[in-house]
């Protein structure tokens, strides 16, 4: 890997798993650099694609915080149509929803190949062992037709910082990386990535729209429910 090189990744799930608190973690714990002036929100909830810009010792990144609302998943497929990573969050006490099926097979179909379960709000289950392995092996039976090369889960809690860029003491079970430590050393070859030369669907720039995430949006046909994900 080469110092300073740039990773995309997008995060995504379902409501009020906690990605705005994630996000925010990882700009506080990192150095931030700038944010999309773009942004779009609407009564606190994110239903445009918002970017965010960090650094580490290791790499660059910039972060796509999508939509998480069924009605914009539209928008969702922008923040991934040119993302290397998918992070997917999960509340702990909760599990798998229908809307984190559909993200996994949309990222699945965007073209991304390494996904990063994240399960939040470990604190809030004291942090048990149990409740992580169901949540991930749940996740990996779901997703064994999907196109993913690597699947890696996270146990974290945002809000008070466990595995996000250090090590916690209340996971001494888990042997995996944090998820910053994750995020610093996958290797993501440019020629493997189908998408890599595409740009955000949701440009204003003409001409500049992801023909594959276009594609995807007209034949899933997501808002009549013409077509659904396999399980979903």
């Amino acid at each position: 890997m080469q110092p300073q090189d740039l990773l995309h990744f997008t995060i995504c799930g379902s409501v009020n798993e906690g990605k705005s608190t994630l996000i925010g973690r990882l700009l506080r714990e990192s150095q931030p650099m700038f944010d999309d002036p773009m942004a779009g929100r609407e009564q606190g909830m994110t239903i445009d694609v918002a970017y965010r810009f960090f650094v580490s010792t290791r790499r660059k990144y910039i972060v796509a915080n999508t939509p998480c609302d069924e009605q914009y998943t539209r928008n969702m497929v922008t923040g991934t149509s040119t993302a290397d990573v998918a992070v997917l969050l999960v509340d702990a006490r909760q599990g798998l929803f229908t809307q984190t099926r559909r993200h996994a097979y949309l990222a699945s179909l965007m073209g991304i190949h390494n996904v990063v379960l994240a399960v939040n709000k470990m604190d809030l289950v004291g942090f048990d062992a149990a409740t992580f392995s169901c949540i991930s092996d749940a996740f990996e039976q779901f997703a064994k037709p999907l196109s993913f090369k690597s699947i890696s889960a996270v146990p974290v809690s945002a809000l008070r910082g466990d595995n996000i860029t250090q090590r916690s003491a209340n996971t001494p079970w888990y042997a995996g990386p944090t998820l910053m430590g994750y995020l610093e050393t996958v290797q993501v070859k440019p020629e493997s990535v189908d998408h890599q030369h595409q740009a955000p669907c949701g440009s204003q720039h003409p001409g500049f729209r992801s023909r594959h995430a276009a594609h995807t949006q007209r034949h899933l046909c997501l808002q009549t429910g013409q077509q659904q994900a396999p399980g979903i």
